[in-house]
């Protein structure tokens, strides 16, 4: 079995792993989330959450570290985690009416080999009217989330639709997770599909 350790503080992380029926511990970890200049939003992601892996592999020797990094991006511009309740109102009203993608990085590694794979959501949010806003702000679930909403919260009725993994917006697509866990321990054991699947649309409520 695998000695598998999330290094993530995120409740939603863990609570994704654990309605998955993995069995893991969890050690967080720090990194730099800075923007580096010229950045991609893709390699942004994919940086970060190998930095979470590396340093979770130092804390953790002998151990598989999974770890994630997950990014609103909207215009090209990457939203992180609102620094306050001005700046959640701000990504807000940048998103509201109008369609972003949600990047995730996960990666795996054991101090021996790395995975790492960024995957993609589309996410349209309703137009919203000030009072909203402000309700939603007030509720203090922009805290700490990426692009200052909770899909899975509150800021559920302001979805309008979404294209692609629901689990990815919540913050860690829990498939992609399951396919490297699997490849790593059996890396010519799972079959490959003959024609790649179109995307799919899920309702989230």
């Amino acid at each position: 079995m695998l000695d598998l350790v999330l290094a993530s503080a995120s409740p939603r992380r863990v609570h994704l792993l654990e309605a998955a029926g993995w069995t893991f511990s969890v050690a967080p970890v720090d990194a730099d989330e800075s923007v580096l200049d010229g950045e991609s939003p893709e390699d942004y992601v994919r940086r970060v959450a190998l930095a979470k892996v590396r340093s979770g592999i130092c804390r953790n020797p002998g151990k598989l570290i999974l770890a994630a990094d997950t990014a609103v991006v909207v215009d090209g511009q990457v939203l992180g985690k609102p620094a306050c309740a001005a700046d959640a109102r701000r990504m807000l009203k940048l998103l509201a009416g109008r369609e972003h993608v949600v990047l995730t990085g996960v990666a795996l590694g054991d101090g021996r080999r790395e995975a790492v794979e960024v995957v993609r959501t589309r996410v349209r949010f309703l137009m919203l009217t000030e009072a909203e806003i402000d309700w939603y702000v007030a509720s203090g679930e922009p805290e700490g989330k990426a692009g200052g909403y909770a899909i899975q919260g509150r800021a559920s009725r302001f979805i309008d639709w979404i294209e692609g993994s629901y689990t990815n917006v919540v913050g860690l697509p829990v498939a992609t997770v399951h396919r490297l866990l699997e490849d790593w321990t059996n890396p010519a054991g799972r079959p490959k599909p003959t024609t790649a699947p179109g995307p799919r649309v899920i309702d989230p409520l």
